[in-house]
């Protein structure tokens, strides 16, 4: 539970799946994240961690152009922290 600005509890979603590409290369995360996507059913969340900072272009972009929801972007210390959401079939 994440409490917002107006005081009100909200639930955060759970990830269903998590992809680590720590220590991958560009193009190998945007590939494993298309790999396990396309596995996951419709409105599925994935959290996907990655060490390699052309991810932070490559999966926005990559949701963009496929339609799925780019849910969260974080960065903790070395790694980046995404939270994608499977668009509808």
């Amino acid at each position: 539970m994440v409490e917002s600005e107006t005081g009100s509890k909200e639930t955060v979603p759970e990830p269903v799946r998590e992809l680590d590409a720590c220590g991958l290369f560009c193009p190998e995360p945007v590939m494993l994240l298309h790999n396990e996507i396309r596995d996951m059913t419709a409105g599925g969340l994935l959290r996907v961690i990655a060490t390699d900072p052309s991810t932070t272009r490559d999966i926005p972009k990559f949701c963009l152009y496929l339609g799925h929801e780019l849910v969260e972007e974080t960065q903790q210390g070395e790694k980046y922290i995404y939270l994608v959401r499977k668009k509808d079939d």
